[in-house]
């Protein structure tokens, strides 16, 4: 796990040369909608790809994580199926009722049954880089992939391409601080139950964290966003939590009232809870904030593992889980 995460820059390198590669067929009808369906280390891209190109791309994008598409999926549809190993259940499900809707269907994954089905129904795929055996150390190859394809469809244009290219080389000189941060960070988690709270245009960021911690750390985790929280869970902190520490995963471009709220509300968690922290994002761009803070939250995690012992790689109770399911058929 060590070596996937410090790969992350290189990986985003390498993601931007493959995507140069991929062939996309045009499609029949007008495209006005786009759906992302991917679960766990294969699903996260979607989300970050939606947040992405909110501001920029010509029609809204969806992510779904089930087992079933959405009723208004049709031929104006763009459906991306991401599945890295793909032999995920859920995924394939959706992909197959994706055929009577005449949607635009394009897989992202390395192999397994989606490659298959997807190259004997003569569909555009893109195919990552197999043989990493831990499908959420791949989110870079997953969001540069999911952006190829909307760019090949014409509806974003080139430049998060170019931003994810500079924050690479930036990355890979911060590596040292952020891995510094990370396990100083990792220390004040370490025997605390983490809860994360961010801006609603960055829950991406949280729900990786999130994602980490659990399966890298084996530790229990909860996220939530601002505003949102500010009408629900705030009402939640009337009693002394003293093993929760309260996370503010914060830009310093957040939207300003966001950013007043955060202020304010930080201040009432931190009558109850047993620890609370902020963390800043660095970089110019948008783009190198959110992944220095994906990095940063690897590492974490990472750090959390050594730190209670665990292995960051096993995930035995999923496997365990799919063992069953197969059972039942």
């Amino acid at each position: 796990m060590e070596e996937m995460i410090s790969r992350f820059p290189e990986q985003l390198q390498e993601a931007l040369h493959l995507s140069n590669g991929f062939v996309y067929h045009k499609h029949s009808y007008a495209l006005r909608h786009v759906l992302i369906s991917g679960l766990g280390g294969s699903g996260i891209g979607g989300n970050f790809v939606q947040e992405l190109v909110v501001n920029e791309c010509k029609v809204p994008v969806w992510v779904n994580k089930g087992y079933d598409a959405p009723h208004w999926v049709s031929r104006h549809t763009l459906a991306i199926c991401s599945s890295y190993s793909g032999n995920t259940e859920e995924t394939l499900s959706v992909f197959e009722q994706l055929a009577s809707t005449g949607a635009k269907v394009v897989c992202v994954t390395s192999g397994g049954q989606l490659l298959e089905r997807a190259q004997a129904r003569g569909l555009d795929v893109a195919v990552l880089p197999g043989g990493w055996s831990s499908p959420r150390a791949c989110l870079g190859y997953s969001i540069v992939a999911q952006l190829g394809v909307l760019l090949a469809a014409r509806l974003i244009s080139k430049r998060l391409f170019g931003q994810i290219g500079v924050a690479c080389q930036w990355l890979l000189r911060e590596q040292a601080d952020i891995r510094s941060r990370a396990e100083k960070l990792a220390g004040f988690l370490a025997d605390k139950l983490p809860v994360l709270y961010c801006a609603d245009t960055s829950e991406a960021i949280a729900l990786r964290w999130r994602q980490q911690i659990n399966e890298n750390a084996k530790m229990l985790c909860w996220h939530h966003v601002l505003p949102e929280m500010n009408h629900n869970e705030l009402v939640g902190w009337r009693d002394a939590q003293p093993r929760i520490a309260a996370v503010w995963l914060r830009h310093r471009d957040d939207h300003p009232r966001t950013a007043v709220r955060t202020d304010i509300v930080k201040e009432i968690v931190e009558h109850f809870a047993g620890a609370s922290i902020e963390v800043y994002s660095k970089g110019k761009t948008p783009v190198e904030r959110r992944l220095y803070l994906v990095h940063l939250g690897d590492w974490v995690s990472f750090y959390l593992a050594q730190q209670r012992q665990v292995d960051p790689v096993e995930i035995r109770v999923i496997d365990y889980l799919k063992a069953e399911l197969a059972k039942i058929g």
